[in-house]
């Protein structure tokens, strides 16, 4: 069974848009004894949205847990707060009792609950003691179901769960994952250096490929540089996956010319005190090209011909003198 599956089957949830679809309406459901525990889980899930739905007071409700999300108070927070003023909260967000009286901190529903402070009056929350495992797997498996989020904001968590200790099977189950998929993410989020993708943003739509091809010019280029003077010089509304394409085509096309100036050849103009060319000098790392155009001085460029060989011997003459290789 997928992983999106096997969440909806938990979750018994309506489909993404909040606007979309109402909560099922409650039915009599003997109250079950909810575990602490991820093994239990799947079980106290399943009556989610059929009973302990109350209405809490917002600023009674703390904003727990690890980020899931880049973006949180953005334009798709008011379009959703548009939303639930015109039609209501549709769908609840659940949180767990804290350890301070009357307070609650959140399990999911983070956009929900920014709406509704928002919009004012009290957010319809379901309230279930669960423990930290718990928690973080109905947080991701839920996320997951109402809104995707992108590749990197899926790295950026699994990054937070591993490093807060979080154990690899309670990190698959958060997100659907295999052990191989978390690891595809973590070695692509391990190779961004830090401050990055706050720059670039969730950019839905951009996959493990890209982001791990822009990874790989961190060993040419500063990235996190580029980035910031690319996006500098993009509209404030441009959409986060074309702040990636755009810092991607930039660092692409530095790295090349970085690549081709250290491995091919560096040509100059020369010209006179009139200001016009006289020839060319490339310098490579294998030799030293004087040209001479003579279709642009025919005279000049014939007695240059007349008098290479003896002076290339000349100088050579002159350098071992200065140089002192002669002696």
């Amino acid at each position: 069974m997928g992983a999106s599956l096997m969440a909806r089957n938990i979750f018994n949830q309506p489909p993404k848009d909040e606007k979309e679809s109402a909560a099922p309406s409650p039915t009599p459901t003997k109250a079950a004894k909810l575990p602490g525990s991820v093994g239990g889980l799947r079980d106290s899930l399943r009556e989610i949205t059929a009973n302990s739905i109350r209405d809490i007071e917002p600023d009674q409700i703390d904003m727990d847990g690890l980020r899931d999300r880049l973006v949180l108070e953005d334009s798709s927070i008011d379009e959703l707060a548009e939303s639930i003023r015109k039609h209501g909260q549709q769908v609840p967000i659940m949180v767990r009792p804290s350890a301070q009286p009357d307070r609650y901190r959140i399990i999911y529903g983070r956009r929900r609950l920014a709406a509704i402070r928002m919009v004012g009056g009290t957010v319809k929350a379901i309230v279930r003691t669960l423990d930290d495992d718990a928690s973080l797997i109905a947080q991701g498996q839920e996320n997951n179901l109402r809104l995707d989020p992108s590749f990197i904001e899926k790295s950026l968590f699994i990054k937070e769960m591993q490093e807060s200790g979080y154990k690899p099977n309670v990190i698959q189950d958060a997100l659907g994952l295999t052990r191989q998929g978390v690891s595809n993410h973590r070695v692509v989020i391990e190779q961004l250096p830090e401050g990055l993708v706050q720059l670039i943003g969730p950019a839905h739509g951009i996959g493990r490929r890209q982001w791990g091809d822009l990874a790989a010019f961190s060993k040419k280029i500063d990235l996190v540089n580029t980035a910031k003077e690319v996006i500098a010089a993009l509209p404030d509304d441009t959409p986060s996956a074309e702040k990636f394409q755009a810092v991607y085509s930039a660092c692409s096309n530095k790295a090349r010319s970085d690549e081709k100036q250290a491995n091919g050849s560096l040509t100059s103009v020369v010209k006179d005190a009139d200001g016009s060319s006289v020839g060319t000098l490339t310098v490579d790392q294998k030799t030293i090209a004087i040209k001479i155009a003579k279709k642009d001085n025919p005279e000049f460029g014939q007695w240059i011909e007349e008098r290479a060989e003896a002076t290339l011997l000349q100088l050579f003459e002159q350098w071992r003198n200065e140089s002192g290789s002669g002696s």
